[in-house]
């Protein structure tokens, strides 16, 4: 069955992914299973869409509810699930703001962008190795030279800084700076953290220079750290933030928030989006955030996170340089670039992990994930990293 898939695959899709290495057909919870029936505990969550994980009743009867009463409208008109989860985002960030929502995370980058150049400065500021989307303004920001060359030329203006650096953030930062883009957290990097007091110190630089200090929470963002958004636990207020990812566990959606006097920047007709925030979105949104909430999630994320992370850094793995990250954001830095290895090995032994980059592996499960499933995967890694350093 999937060689068949996989041979429709190759003659009718287009070729910038590649062709996929497995194909899957059902999920429930954070496990999913292939078309020949094998189960895989998912460690990779839609690279942080799944939230919930697959199949989660509460979005089920969400999305069907919200389907059965009203489905798609447009801007043209007010409907309240939007509006409802953009009034929840501002009551969690705790500050008086506006919100613009899309279908995805470059696209609330791409609305973050325009918005700085609202300010009228035209200079920004973004970081090497950042990821901040591909579409052509949103691939100017990213910093990963291999996905921005073969589309040159990209948006001028962007210039970038080596990440986790105050020193050449505050040189680069002057009163031609609309915004610094900053992940608080480097996501397909693989979970690269940075010294503490960076994001305190982009705050700072930022506000006595007049630029905006814009946060993509794309990935961070709705728990993933074990806090709703990243930024919280740095105890900073940025003036924009973006999310997408797991704000609809699974449902394309994204969102371009701006924070005091930056949520004024857009005027009538100056963006848009013809299906962003569409009612079964946001009405999946708003299931997701409750969930979060009532099942007590953040705190999990926090714990089994840590669990994981110290678990396999007392492993002593020879392959394991490091492990960084937060929550259930992880990354396992390795001596040799054999991420792909482990990634394959991991796949042979049902667990799905993300080969990153070539020397890190990324972990970004559902934050349902349980303890019990933590400890599975605990137990056979280390055969992963045997196959990867053979």
């Amino acid at each position: 069955m999937s060689e068949n898939l996989t041979q429709r695959w190759q003659a009718a899709m287009m070729d910038n992914y590649g062709t996929p290495p497995l194909t899957l057909v059902r999920g429930s919870g954070a496990e999913v299973w292939d078309a020949e029936g094998n189960r895989y505990l998912d460690l990779v969550g839609g690279i942080a869409v799944n939230a919930l994980g697959h199949a989660h009743p509460a979005v089920v009867e969400a999305v069907t509810r919200q389907l059965q009463t009203l489905g798609h409208a447009c801007n043209f008109y007010i409907t309240e699930p939007p509006l409802e989860l953009a009034e929840k985002l501002l009551e969690l960030i705790g500050a008086p703001g506006r919100v613009y929502f899309c279908n995805s995370g470059t696209e609330a980058n791409e609305a973050a962008f325009k918005m700085a150049r609202r300010t009228g400065r035209s200079k920004i500021i973004a970081c090497e190795n950042a990821f901040h989307g591909r579409t052509m303004g949103a691939l100017a920001l990213t910093g990963q030279e291999p996905k921005r060359a073969p589309f040159y030329p990209l948006t001028p203006g962007v210039e970038h800084v080596p990440f986790g650096d105050v020193a050449a953030l505050d040189a680069a930062v002057d009163a031609d700076t609309a915004a610094v883009f900053l992940e608080p957290i480097l996501g397909e990097a693989g979970a690269i953290t940075p010294p503490d007091g960076y994001l305190q110190a982009a705050r700072r630089i930022t506000a006595e220079r007049g630029a905006l200090l814009v946060l993509d929470e794309v990935q961070t963002g709705i728990g993933r750290t074990g806090s709703w958004f990243a930024f919280q636990q740095a105890g900073v207020v940025p003036d924009v933030i973006t999310l997408a990812k797991g704000l609809a566990g699974g449902m394309p959606i994204g969102a371009c928030i701006g924070l005091g006097a930056a949520g004024e920047l857009f005027g009538p007709g100056q963006h848009g989006s013809t299906f962003g925030g569409n009612p079964v979105c946001a009405a999946a949104a708003l299931a997701v955030l409750r969930t979060i909430a009532e099942d007590g999630l953040l705190e999990h994320v926090t714990l089994i996170g840590k669990e994981i992370a110290t678990s396999i850094e007392a492993m002593g793995h020879p392959l394991v340089r490091d492990i960084s990250g937060a929550g259930l954001l992880i990354g396992i830095g390795l001596h040799e670039p054999v991420s792909a290895a482990v990634a394959t090995a991991a796949r042979a032994g049902g667990f799905l992990v993300n080969n990153a980059v070539p020397d890190r592996v990324r972990l970004v499960p559902p934050l349902v994930l349980t303890e019990a499933q933590a400890h599975e995967f605990l137990a056979a890694f280390p055969t992963f990293l045997d196959a990867g350093h053979a």
